[in-house]
């Protein structure tokens, strides 16, 4: 299969906004901030995979944009999901920055996972999984 995901996106109400919160809070960096004269092509990436996927922090300008927005969150809805080695101290972690969760760690069988606000108009996952070591039989 030739397919490959390169950029993804999440709609946001304030790029500069979004910006301080994805870098200075979540530890991603910029890859790319073009001024496109309306908003800007802004990604950013995880600084342990920068050739890796990029997240656009992509304004919400169009008319169904918000509701969508706000009926994911009162659904309790997570946009996205961000995968960690330990859900635990990643929460902690963030906790100590200041960031808002609506769902702390909790196991969801082999997958541990906990929401937060990304005070841009979504919730955001993050998840880490056990690694299983391959049988040696």
């Amino acid at each position: 299969m030739s397919l490959r995901i390169v950029v993804t996106s999440v709609l946001v109400d304030d790029q500069a906004k979004a910006l301080r919160f994805y870098t200075d809070v979540l530890g991603f960096r910029v890859k790319h901030d073009i001024d496109l004269g309306v908003g800007r092509w802004l990604t950013v990436v995880s600084p342990a995979d920068p050739d890796g996927v990029e997240l656009l922090l992509e304004p919400d300008g169009h008319p169904a944009a918000p509701p969508f927005k706000r009926a994911l969150v009162e659904d309790g809805i997570p946009w996205t999901s961000f995968a960690v080695a330990d859900v635990e101290a990643e929460y902690e972690r963030l906790l100590a920055l200041g960031v808002t969760f609506t769902q702390p760690p909790t196991e969801m069988g082999p997958v541990t996972t906990a929401v937060f606000d990304d005070t841009c108009g979504n919730l955001i996952q993050i998840a880490s999984q056990p690694t299983t070591q391959p049988s040696s039989q």
